[in-house]
Order: structure tokens, then sequence, then C-alpha cells
């Protein structure tokens, strides 16, 4: 008897300790690990989207809704990225989400933005974000940032636990520069190594380690690529000596083939998020396997 009211004893405690966890949704998988590393066992963190998913395109679901009306806090990629979870956050009506409210996240907040439209903006310019390119998590400099996002939300929601995720956040940040003193002797005999890159997902990798990208397969943001495009594209490539394609890996191989084919440049396609290929089961990780993509085309 006493045995058995000591296992339901451990059964409540147990239950009462996921319930206490704040459940936390993200826009993508990057941000989920992220916030788990600075939430640690404080937090239930799922992503909208996988790892594979283009984040322009993806689909809202009824299932979304459902999450999100369980959800105390969402984090947000921002610069009009995610702009699907706008109807996601309304039709959950969930106050807590709301923008402005304690439980609403932008990660993107005091990044330094790249690639900032000046002048008029219009359709025929393609996708184009009007605050800056959204793709600021691919310099993981930036992840030191988010994390400090996430980790003002979390204390926000449970200002007891602040010190907890201070620390967390902390150990993160110092995780990150180690890595990034690794990538950056790894990458520093390519500085300079021109590349052509599949859409605009790449400028803020480009500027960390030292790439230039001379041109890309979409001839605007969004817009697939013509024969014609591909043509000038081979003549660019070929006249500045291209040795290397980057392309997301959710994205067409006919474009990049047709121009590895014509040049005899190195496709690499590169997941850009945690969970975006076999084996890239961090946000570190995704790194990992673009830089070891790079080097191995560069090599041939």
């Amino acid at each position: 008897m006493k045995k058995t009211i000591l296992i339901l004893l451990g059964c409540f405690f147990c239950a009462s300790a996921a319930q206490a966890q704040l459940k936390v949704v993200t826009a993508s998988t990057d941000l989920k690990y992220i916030c788990e590393q600075v939430g640690g066992p404080e937090v239930k963190v799922e992503s909208l989207a996988s790892g594979d998913q283009d984040l322009h395109m993806v689909e809202p679901r009824p299932s979304m809704v459902f999450k999100l009306k369980k959800a105390d806090m969402v984090v947000r990629v921002g610069l009009d990225l995610d702009m699907w979870m706008d109807s996601l956050i309304n039709a959950a009506r969930n106050k807590a989400l709301f923008y402005g409210a304690p439980g609403y996240v932008d990660a993107s907040a005091g990044v330094p933005l790249l690639e900032k439209p000046e002048g008029k903006v219009d359709a025929s310019m393609g996708d184009i974000h009007i605050y800056g390119n959204p793709h600021y998590w691919l310099d993981p400099a930036n992840a030191k940032k988010v994390a400090q996002n996430i980790k003002a939300g979390l204390k926000r929601l449970r200002p007891e636990k602040a010190e907890f995720f201070e620390g967390n956040c902390s150990a993160f940040e110092r995780e990150v520069d180690a890595r990034l003193t690794g990538w950056e002797r790894r990458m520093a005999p390519l500085k300079g190594l021109k590349v052509v890159t599949y859409h605009s997902s790449w400028p803020y990798f480009a500027r960390r380690f030292g790439l230039e990208v001379v041109g890309h397969v979409e001839p605007k943001p969004g817009i697939p690529p013509t024969a014609s495009h591909l043509d000038e594209l081979v003549k660019l490539m070929k006249r500045d000596g291209v040795r290397v394609i980057l392309s997301e890996s959710y994205y067409p191989r006919k474009g990049p083939d047709f121009l590895a084919a014509r040049t005899g440049a190195e496709l690499v396609q590169a997941p850009v998020s945690t969970g975006g290929a076999k084996g890239v089961a961090t946000y570190f990780d995704v790194f990992d396997t673009v830089i070891a993509g790079i080097e191995k085309a560069a090599a041939r």
C-alpha cells in the first residue's frame, strides 16, 4: 500500500511538472532549437514548419491553430518571412500571443539587417522584403541576438526563473562563439570565393565567411529561372570563374544542374534549417554541413 501511494505521488508530481512547462510555438526549427537551449526543461517547444520547408511557403493548417490556442509564447522569424503566421494567430484568438503581448517574440529584433530596399518597392521586383533580408539566422553570430530575444520573452512569462534563463542563454552564446571560431578558421582559405546561389538566402552567411555572391538562379526573388536568364548566368560564371552553386535543399535542381553542366561548377544542395537534411539535428549541424559541402566543392 505504501509503495502504491509513493508511485501515485510520483506520478502526481511528474504531471505537475509537465503542466508547469511553458508551451512555446515557433515558426521554424532553428527557433525551436534555440528556444530549447535557453528554456531547458522549463519549456515545451513545437515548430510549425519542418526543417526541409521553404519558410516563405508554409501552408496554414487547423492543427497549427490548435497548437497556438494552447501556447504561452510564440516566436517568429519576423521581417515578413512568416506572414502565414498572422492568420494563424488571429484564428487562435490567444491574446497572450498578439503583437505587443508578453508572449509575443520577434526573433529578428535588434539583428543588423542586410539588403533593406531603398526607394519604391512593388510586385515587379519579385518577393522583396521591405524590412530587409529575413535569412539572418544563416549568420551564426546572429543566433546570439535571437537567443537574447527568446530569453527576454521567457523572463516576462516566468520571472522567477530569470537567473536560470540567463545562465542557459550565456552558455548558448559561448557555444556559438566557440563553434564560430572553428568555422571561420575552416573558411579562411576560401575567402573571396565566388558563388551563385538559388535564392537570396545567403547574404548573411556570405558576409560572415567572406564569400562573394555574384548571381542568383532566380532572376528576381521568388521568380523561377528562365532559359535566357540561365544562359546569361552561364556567361557570367565562365567569365568570373565561379566554381560553386549554392542551393537550398528544397529548391528544384533543374536550373542548378543546367548551370553545373555548362560551367563545370559544383552544386552544393544545402540545408538552411535544423532538420533540413539527414544528420542535421541541431542548429550547429546546419553550418557543419554547409561548410563541409562548400569545402568539398571548392576543392574539385
